[in-house]
């Protein structure tokens, strides 16, 4: 195997690379057929041959590094190819390779693709990782319910994966992840699009506080302050106030919440929709409720192979839904919990434990992960829901959204979620800095 840092050969010496090439894959073919009489190889084992050029070595397309000494390990990727082996190039190093595609006399099991390899001629090393690494892809990669009592237990722990996140990002879990996240907001995008939905982006350095309360970062604007927006629920509003019937937007949410919990970020992605009705505000509710049926059934139909390579190393559980999907009426939930034991108010918001405890209520009795709630006290809604008329509340630091209304504005209704959470639950993953891919929170502001 020649190994360089040069450029990789041109056009015209490809003719002499194809007769390398091919004496290669004969004297390959040849030494293992009389290694397989012999008895002395498996069919793993790699042999190397001499040709005219130089030594040439079989590149087989897995992961992980043997130990065997005279075998090269490859893991071919979409967009690269990284090499492995001792003595040859570090872990993680991108190279170009020249190789020709050889079929195998039998199926490699260990290996993705199990019925070819390469006949390798020559490695350029495009950038070289160093040979010490902060942890091991094999390593972030194993099944954390691994029962095989012979398998290792080696665990990589969050934060050292946090700190090592372009790593981290490396495993075929994460890739799927993040693949999946991204055919989220596909999804989301091109069901509301067919709906008649105009995607439309807000701004967020804000001038007041778009969900009220304390948790909203205050940043120094020239010679005054400004917010970071907590939701584009103002904007979204005044966009129907401008005729546009039907929105929606995805982008960074920002929520100054000093919440240290598995299910808590200060930024995130917000997948966010509002629209007009004509009659009632259950229309708005059916759409919500059908564009996640349909992007939950658009994920099972089209991202199949990501969530089964997440389930490879994470317990993933099939997500339940129904179509259409359950809508209950928040009195019922009371009712459930409190039948349940739990102790809690009419008007009371629902805690953690509270909504925790109510999906478990929800799946044993209706069979389905995901439910609509519906009717929520006015006493934990944000200040921008229809209030009663003869409760006001105070609109002066939102003077220019209030004026909106004033201009003629048609009834209307929405609501938004994080990207993250969904990817989440749909998953069943335990934390979601594990669907964040730089995540922030109270404790974490890099990488």
């Amino acid at each position: 195997m020649v190994i360089t840092e040069t450029q990789p050969p041109m056009e015209g010496d490809a003719a002499t690379s194809k007769k390398a090439a091919k004496k290669a894959a004969k004297a390959v073919e040849k030494q293992q057929k009389k290694a397989e009489h012999k008895g002395s190889t498996t069919q793993n084992e790699a042999a190397e041959v001499d040709v005219a050029e130089g030594k040439y070595g079989v590149l087989k397309m897995i992961q992980s590094t043997g130990e065997h000494r005279d075998r090269v390990y490859v893991d071919v990727k979409d967009l690269g190819v990284s090499l492995e082996g001792k003595d040859v190039v570090a872990k993680e190093s991108i190279v170009d390779i020249l190789a020709t595609v050889v079929k195998t006399s039998s199926p490699v099991e260990s290996c993705t693709v199990k019925l070819v390899e390469l006949i390798g001629l020559q490695v350029w090393v495009v950038s070289s990782a160093k040979s010490k690494l902060p942890l091991q892809i094999e390593d972030a990669a194993r099944p954390e319910t691994d029962d095989d009592p012979e398998a290792l237990k080696i665990r990589v722990l969050q934060e050292t994966r946090l700190d090592n996140r372009v790593l981290d990002l490396r495993t075929p879990a994460n890739q799927a992840i993040f693949r999946l996240e991204a055919g989220v907001c596909k999804l989301f995008r091109d069901i509301l699009t067919k709906k008649g939905f105009v995607e439309i982006h807000t701004p967020k350095i804000i001038s007041a506080a778009s969900e009220g309360g304390a948790n909203v970062f205050t940043v120094s604007y020239f010679k005054s302050s400004a917010y970071l927006a907590q939701s584009p629920q103002l904007y979204k509003q005044m966009a129907i106030a401008a005729d546009f019937d039907k929105v929606f937007t995805v982008g960074a949410v920002f929520r100054a919440e000093d919440s240290n919990t598995h299910r808590h970020l200060t930024e995130f992605v917000g997948l966010d929709l509002e629209m007009s009705f004509k009659y009632h505000y259950h229309e708005v509710l059916d759409t919500i409720g059908q564009t996640f049926t349909d992007m939950f059934r658009g994920l099972q139909d089209h991202y199949a192979a990501e969530i089964a390579t997440v389930g490879q190393q994470f317990k993933v559980e099939p997500f339940k839904f129904l179509d259409p999907p359950l809508r209950l009426e928040f009195p019922q939930a009371i009712s459930m919990l409190k039948e349940a034991g739990v102790n809690v108010g009419e008007e009371d918001d629902l805690s953690t434990p509270d909504e925790k405890l109510l999906g478990r209520l929800v799946r044993a009795k209706y069979d389905t992960d995901f439910y609509m709630l519906d009717k929520y006290p006015l006493a934990v809604r944000p200040f921008y829901t229809m209030p009663d008329p003869n409760n006001p509340v105070n609109i002066s630091k939102i003077a220019a959204y209030i004026e909106s209304f004033r201009l003629g504005c048609p009834p209307h209704a929405g609501g938004g979620i994080g990207m993250e959470r969904v990817v989440m639950l749909y998953l069943g993953l335990d934390n979601i800095r594990k669907t964040s891919m730089f995540p922030r929170d109270p404790k974490r502001i890099t990488p």
